[in-house]
């Protein structure tokens, strides 16, 4: 497969199969352009933040504002009220 040079893969996959909880360990492709990915990176450093920690924090917030009539657990809402705010 081809990629375009302007192009990063970032990787996520999963291997407990733990569903009742937040699971760590799943894996995510997402392809980024490599100038938005070094700013992420910085802004990141500078709140003494990992990129893993502030993209969990961006689809935890993204799936309970868009989960609309859904149902949803437990452990993603204290996971949530857990926000990662630093610097």
């Amino acid at each position: 497969m081809h990629y375009n040079d302007n192009v990063i893969i970032i990787c996520w996959s999963s291997h407990d199969g733990k569903l009742d909880m937040e699971n760590k360990t799943a894996r995510f492709t997402v392809l980024i352009d490599p100038r938005k990915k070094q700013m992420f990176e910085e802004l990141c450093a500078s709140k003494d933040l990992t990129p893993s920690q502030v993209v969990r924090q961006l689809i935890r917030e993204y799936i309970i504002e868009h989960a609309g009539n859904r149902e949803l657990p437990a452990w993603l809402l204290k996971a949530a009220n857990k926000k990662v705010t630093r610097a």
